[in-house]
């Protein structure tokens, strides 16, 4: 999939009431970089290896096997494939950010919760218990047949629970998450914990926050169209 970044749409604001909040899995809810920084030997590594692999799953469009790709990005980079076999079998280390549980705890009696994820069936469901709440629905690529930033995978989270978009927000842990949202009408909040820069072209969510301390306000406050 090519990504067309001439496709600039920024997410209207949505209107009242917001149902349903959707969110990325392994960035903006759970610390995977900790553990893909301990397989790789440093953060250095960690951080190559994970930038080889999302470059491969956003780039691939249709879904080809996220361990498949995984291996292949450790490949590349010099790993070799022991260090994907490693990440799979610590797969069950993953730990959510600190403020997490208690977020989304305190969000679940007024929205429904989902989780749209790059990652295989299989992992994807280990990764989202590791969350500790119950989700309404989790729709990962392989469910939806396309890596995101393809409208595909967040549709069909709509879909499922029957939400239209302007009736949910969608919080990013990657800004490349913009792209696809931007072309469903989500609108998006950003948790961009570790800093990360925007790529070139991407819309503008709706907030950048750099933990999910807030969110709570801030879907308040877009609620009642602050």
């Amino acid at each position: 999939m090519t990504l067309n970044f001439a496709d600039n749409l920024r997410p209207k604001q949505p209107p009242a009431p917001v149902e349903l909040v959707l969110f990325d899995l392994l960035t903006a809810l759970l610390d995977s970089w900790t553990l893909w920084n301990s397989v790789a030997g440093s953060e250095h590594m960690g951080r190559t290896w994970r930038m080889a692999y999302l470059k491969a799953t956003y780039s691939c469009g249709s879904y080809r096997s996220y361990e498949r790709l995984v291996e292949e990005a450790a490949i590349a980079v010099g790993l070799g494939s022991q260090a994907s076999a490693e990440l799979e079998a610590r797969w069950g280390e993953l730990q959510p950010w600190a403020e997490v549980k208690a977020t989304l705890a305190a969000l679940k009696p007024h929205y429904k919760l989902g989780i749209v994820t790059n990652c295989s069936e299989r992992l994807g469901s280990i990764a989202a218990d590791r969350v500790g709440v119950p989700f309404d629905v989790v729709i990962t690529s392989e469910k939806a047949g396309f890596y995101k930033p393809n409208p595909a995978p967040y549709r069909l989270a709509l879909e499922t629970l029957g939400v239209a978009p302007g009736n949910a927000v969608f919080v990013a842990g990657s800004a490349y998450d913009l792209f696809g949202t931007a072309k469903v009408g989500l609108p998006t909040i950003w948790h961009n914990r570790i800093g990360l820069t925007a790529p070139e072209g991407a819309p503008e969510p709706l907030i950048t926050r750099p933990t999910l301390d807030s969110l709570a306000a801030d879907l308040s406050s877009i609620l009642a169209g602050a």
